[in-house]
């Protein structure tokens, strides 16, 4: 259809033209369609960054074919509009992790980052404390970097390439760097038996030991609760109502 819009030809919609026309609503409304995850597979991650915003896709590989379950991307703030490219290609990994974070934590993980010197910042002891400050944060995640051309990471580059119509009247939501977000933002003591002490949880999981000289209610509500919780490799989580697995701070 495209030679209809060269100059001097005249607008004759003909067969070829219905049919290219047919294929391309039918390809636009079919394609590609959102999946659920299968927890048997592993997952896989499209980074991409440019001057202005971040992008990232999940999906996972289903006999070759490419079944993205989320689609990710933001604007950069002004401060981070200001990182070096090497910066912002790791922003968008660390900013996929915190957003599909309930698909990946304790499952494994392919990275596809189109900036080949992501892959090699993860052994590197002398980069710049912000880099490693976000591999600290990654080291809670079973994942591997594959370096790939740009041509192979269309979705995410495009988008993190979605131009502004208009200037945000909100300012960009900050990234939240501290992420897994523990529970810290409620001061609790030692003789508030109605504040979870996840100290005594992790005790409790790691090691089979219950605190002495709690009350009976507090002993009840000890053991109600620590069930929903367990221990793996030195950090205690919590199984939430909606099955998504959470983190907690410790306190010890």
């Amino acid at each position: 259809m495209t030679h209809l819009l060269e100059k001097d030809t005249s607008f004759i919609f003909f067969e070829d033209c219905i049919k290219a026309f047919q294929t391309l609503k039918q390809k636009l409304t079919e394609a590609p369609i959102l999946n659920s995850p299968n927890w048997d597979l592993p997952f896989e991650l499209m980074c991409d960054a440019s001057d202005f915003a971040i992008g990232a896709v999940l999906w996972q590989r289903y006999e070759k074919h490419f079944r993205p379950i989320h689609y990710a991307s933001k604007t950069l703030t002004e401060a981070e509009s200001n990182y070096t490219m090497t910066e912002k290609e790791m922003l968008a990994v660390v900013y996929a992790f915190e957003k599909f974070r309930s698909y990946l934590i304790m499952n494994k993980c392919t990275v596809y980052t189109d900036h080949s010197a992501i892959k090699y910042l993860f052994a590197k002891k002398d980069a710049k404390a912000r880099l490693l400050r976000w591999v600290l944060l990654l080291q809670e995640f079973d994942f591997n970097v594959v370096d790939t051309k740009g041509a192979e990471n269309l979705a995410a580059d495009h988008l993190s390439r979605l131009e502004k119509p208009y200037e945000n009247v909100l300012d960009p939501k900050e990234i939240n760097e501290t992420f897994p977000l523990e529970m810290l933002s409620m001061v609790t003591f030692r003789g508030d038996s109605s504040a979870p002490w996840f100290a005594d949880f992790a005790n409790y999981h790691a090691g089979n030991f219950v605190v002495k000289g709690m009350p009976s209610q507090q002993k009840n509500k000890f053991f109600k609760d620590v069930k929903h919780y367990f221990w793996d490799d030195l950090f205690l989580f919590k199984i939430c109502p909606d099955q998504v697995i959470r983190r907690e701070e410790t306190g010890m």
